[in-house]
């Protein structure tokens, strides 16, 4: 064996032949660093790993051949290569033609400056990484590998994007639906499965009137089909007895997080007007649900979010501010914050005040009236996750509204076809059905 260094860099996720070939041939030439792409490295490129980056480097090495394993927090190899500066970099000779055909050449450039070389493997025929992934998400996935995937995003990513789901269909667009840009690719990292939208999907008013056990068929379907983190909206969350139910029961389910506001009695929708005025649970009320709902869980990663309705109801940031440090100190493991005022100044404010005192804690905004600003600009505010909380139902019903207008004026279907997806695609995206 020569003493020479040589440096690979993988995901880990799944270990297949080729990459136990890859491994076989880059010992060959000496002493081999595998560079284990961190969460945060993979999350704007392709989906959350299934396994931790500690769980992937257990595996990755055990693998004979391996002699050091070093994070890579970087997509782009070129960081970790200027850091070690190996002698020979190994990779398959694949991204001389897929989308790694830029950071091949950035590979080479920086192999220069010290006069390393690199070696391309031949791709080993047969192996699909990326169909053995998607195969993987069609078996799905545990509640306990789901329920900790939000804790994982949020210490990946700066923002994540959540999307409202009300159906076992339109989870599986949130589920799939990606945008190839030059940053990266786009996705949806979980989804929101809304009081509102469910309600709304079945014909029947969001009232919390509807129970837990009701609403759990619906976000059974979007489980069964799904493997991405799911955020519920847990309403006023009841009285603190039934919010500890509640805990449970979402947390057992693989739920990743739970967020309850700060009302009380009879629900009435926030969209509404000052008519729909609801009365704010007190900051001791609040905080003991919280609490409750605290002791309750079993396991680390399930989350409790604290939704404070103080500028809905008319009062001002001070007083928003105040019931979020308090819900804060009482156990709550992120916040929400929700407004009415379409430009924003008033979220602004409170995300700059609350992230002047918790740099760390998770704060989620739900930009449905401030729509006017991107994801990047709600960062800078502090924001961790943004909701798009009722969208897929909206676009729906005038969808479906049209269609069967149409029917009835033409008095045929002809004129619909460009309006419907044909039957055989939809039976492909469920999964089984191919």
């Amino acid at each position: 064996m020569s003493n020479k260094t040589v440096y690979l860099g993988i995901t880990g996720d799944i270990i297949h032949p080729g990459i136990i070939n890859i491994i076989q041939e880059g010992q060959k030439h000496g002493d081999l660093i595998i560079g284990l792409l961190t969460d945060s490295a993979i999350v704007n490129h392709k989906r959350l790993p299934y396994l931790t980056y500690d769980q992937r480097k257990l595996v990755v090495q055990n693998i004979k051949g391996v002699s050091k394993v070093v994070p890579q927090e970087d997509w782009s190899y070129v960081p970790n290569l200027k850091k070690y500066k190996p002698d020979i970099m190994i990779h398959g000779d694949d991204w001389k033609t897929n989308y790694l055909s830029k950071t091949r050449e950035e590979c080479f450039a920086a192999m220069k400056e010290w006069g390393g070389v690199i070696i391309e493997i031949p791709y080993t025929q047969g192996i699909n990484s990326t169909a053995l992934v998607e195969n993987a998400a069609s078996i799905g996935t545990t509640p306990d590998i789901r329920r900790a995937a939000l804790r994982r995003l949020l210490a990946a990513k700066p923002i994540i994007r959540i999307l409202e789901t009300h159906s076992g269909l339109s989870g599986l667009i949130a589920e799939h639906i990606s945008v190839t840009k030059e940053d990266g690719i786009h996705q949806f990292d979980g989804m929101w499965a809304s009081s509102l939208t469910d309600s709304t999907s079945k014909g029947k008013p969001d009232i919390e009137a509807v129970d837990l056990t009701t609403r759990l068929q619906s976000l059974t379907d979007i489980l069964e089909c799904t493997t991405k983190p799911i955020i519920y909206d847990g309403d006023t969350g009841g009285i603190p007895e039934h919010f500890v139910y509640t805990v449970r029961t979402l947390e057992r389910n693989g739920v990743s997080a739970v967020i309850i506001e700060d009302k009380k009695g009879l629900k009435k929708n926030s969209l509404f007007g000052t008519e729909a005025k609801q009365e704010l649970a007190s900051e001791a009320e609040f905080c003991e649900k919280i609490s409750a709902g605290k002791r309750a869980q079993v396991t680390k990663d399930f989350m409790i979010i604290a939704r404070i309705e103080e500028l809905i109801a008319g009062y001002g940031v001070a007083e928003a501010i105040a019931k979020a440090f308090a819900a804060v100190k009482a156990g709550a493991d992120g916040v929400m914050i929700h407004s009415k005022d379409k430009n924003g100044a008033d979220i602004k404010a409170f995300c700059e005040q609350f992230r002047a005192e918790y740099k760390n804690i998770p704060l989620v905004l739900v930009p449905t009236t401030y729509n006017q600003f991107t994801e990047k600009e709600l960062c800078q505010w502090g924001a961790n996750i943004i909701i798009y909380a009722n969208h897929m139902l909206r676009a729906s019903y005038p969808a479906m509204y049209t269609c069967a207008q149409t029917i009835l004026q033409a008095e045929r279907s002809l004129e619909v076809d460009d309006m419907c997806m044909p039957i055989k695609e939809i039976l492909e995206l469920i999964p089984g059905t191919k």
